[in-house]
């Protein structure tokens, strides 16, 4: 919290030498730079091995599967992945904008939201955007304890705009029932695994310890300002409406982003009447998956996000390509941006 209210220049505080020779001598921008250099360097050489190891024979058979998956994939839909993947972190600067009230800079609030999808790779619960973002609001003028706020109601806004989001995809249609087919039967197996005597012992001392715990919550300070924070933003009619249509916005992006991956792999046998059903799916999926406290959800939601294209028939083969696709070009290809873009933190 310190790091995140202390100012530019007080962020940067040059270092005596000691035991630890020239890198004890590194101010925290230099780290940063470093660092940033350094992640760099492994992704090029990642890549560089990752490229040698394709192009190189003999290949295993696994691998050969895979090569095969990529030359036959329709990459006349990649430029529309890259634009709607660019657009996701546009709406989630406008949405920051709107809980924040004022009117920070466009350009500069969507290069800190690539920023943040770093810093969130290796952070769970989206720990790493919160204070990416509360930082960035404590640099453009915010005082902390407002910045805070604006990054809290920010992230329970996004809860209502998704439910009402995920609710008119399904009015209209989408999944025509498969989907939530499909998680009440994986549910109602799950329940029949489990013993209902210590499911009734497990409720009977969680219950009230969360009853508890609940209560203590409520009445922290911390809840009172989120709160207070939140009356604050429905008193302002317009940037309430603007907070709640960006953030439904950046999850809508990524479900049309999926349809896409879905539709470039040719296995999956989808077209453009399955694209609510798509988009249902990645919903149901992407939240299944972030349910999970891993870093970026990483391992987690691609098995969702699988196990919801099975639920719509796709084999299991063409719906972890699609989910591959998927995620590399809207979760990982955005790290290097975002690592490149961390200057905008020390304006």
């Amino acid at each position: 919290m310190e790091t995140i209210a202390a100012g530019a220049e007080r962020a940067a505080p040059a270092e005596l030498p000691g035991p630890g020779g020239a890198a004890a001598t590194l101010s925290p921008v230099q780290r940063v730079r470093k660092s940033r250099w350094t992640a760099l360097g492994v992704l090029l050489v990642a890549a560089a091995a990752t490229a040698l190891l394709i192009t190189a024979p003999p290949r295993p058979p696994a691998l050969d599967g895979a090569v095969s998956a990529l030359t036959h994939m329709r990459w006349e839909f990649l430029p529309a992945l890259v634009a709607l993947s660019v657009l996701h972190y546009v709406c989630s600067a406008i949405a920051l904008r709107g809980a924040s009230g004022r009117p920070i800079p466009l350009y500069e609030t969507t290069l800190t939201q690539f920023t943040a999808a770093a810093a969130n790779r290796v952070t769970p619960g989206g720990l790493g955007a919160v204070a990416v973002n509360t930082r960035y609001l404590v640099c453009r003028g915010l005082p902390l304890s407002r910045a805070v706020i604006a990054v809290a109601v920010l992230q329970v806004a996004g809860v209502p705009a998704d439910l009402l989001l995920l609710g008119a995809v399904l009015g209209l249609g989408g999944g025509n029932g498969r989907v939530l087919d499909a998680l009440g039967h994986h549910a109602a197996q799950a329940a029949g695994l489990v013993s209902p005597v210590p499911l009734l012992i497990a409720c009977g001392v969680l219950l009230p310890a969360a009853a508890l715990w609940g209560r203590r919550a409520a009445r922290s300070a911390v809840v009172g300002r989120a709160v207070a924070g939140f009356a604050d933003l429905c008193r302002r009619p317009r940037d309430l409406a603007v907070t709640l249509a960006a953030s439904a916005a950046t999850t809508l992006v990524l479900g049309v982003a999926f349809a896409l991956s879905v539709f470039a792999v040719p296995g999956t046998g989808a077209g453009p009447a399955d694209a609510l059903a798509l988009v249902a799916a990645y919903l149901v999926g992407a939240a299944a998956g972030a349910a999970i406290p891993a870093p970026g959800g990483v391992g987690s939601t691609e098995a969702a996000l699988v196990a919801a294209l099975a639920s719509l028939g796709i084999a299991a083969g063409p719906a972890l390509h699609a989910v591959l696709l998927f995620r590399a070009v809207t979760f990982w290809a955005p790290v290097p941006i975002g690592l490149l873009t961390c200057r905008t933190l020390r304006r």
